[in-house]
C-alpha cells in the first residue's frame, strides 16, 4: 500500500461517519490517505505532535474536520506550512447548526490559513485534496 499523501483529522470519533464522503473521494482519485483523531482542546499536544511530523512523513496536504468552536484546522494550520483544508461539520450541540464552526474555520487569524468549504462538505476537501497534489507532481 502507498504512503499516505492526506492526513485527515478529527476531534472526535463521533466526526468519522461526516467524514466518510472525504474517505470515498480519496478513494475514488486513487489518493492514499491517513485518518487520524486528535483534539485540539482534549489532546492539544497529540495534535502538534502529529502536525509537526506528517510533512517529513510524506504527508502534503492535511484536512480536518470540526464541529462547535472547531479549533482544530486552525491548531493544525499554526504547527505546519503544509496545507489545511477546514471542513465545518454540524453538532448535535450547536445553536447554530453548523455556522458556528464555519465561521470559526473561515475567520483565522493573518498568517494562518486554512481553506475552509461548505458546512459537511467533506467531498470537496477531498476534492481540493487533489487538486492541491495535481500541482505538485
Amino acid at each position: 500500500m502507498a504512503e499516505p499523501l492526506v492526513g485527515i483529522l478529527v476531534g472526535s470519533e463521533s466526526d468519522r461517519a461526516r467524514m466518510q464522503a472525504a474517505f470515498d473521494e480519496l478513494d475514488r482519485l486513487e489518493i492514499p490517505w491517513e485518518f487520524e483523531v486528535r483534539s485540539a482542546h482534549r489532546t492539544p499536544d497529540a495534535v502538534a505532535e502529529y502536525t509537526k511530523a506528517a510533512a517529513g512523513r510524506g504527508i502534503k496536504v492535511l484536512i480536518c474536520g470540526a464541529g462547535l468552536a472547531a479549533a482544530l484546522p486552525g491548531v493544525v494550520a499554526a504547527h505546519t506550512q503544509l496545507p489545511v483544508i477546514g471542513v465545518p461539520l454540524r453538532s448535535s450541540l450547536s445553536v447554530l447548526d453548523g455556522m458556528d464552526a464555519l465561521l470559526s474555520i473561515v475567520q483565522m487569524p493573518p498568517g494562518v490559513p486554512v481553506a475552509t468549504v461548505g458546512v459537511d462538505n467533506a467531498k470537496n476537501a477531498a476534492a481540493l485534496a487533489g487538486r492541491i497534489l495535481a500541482l505538485l507532481s
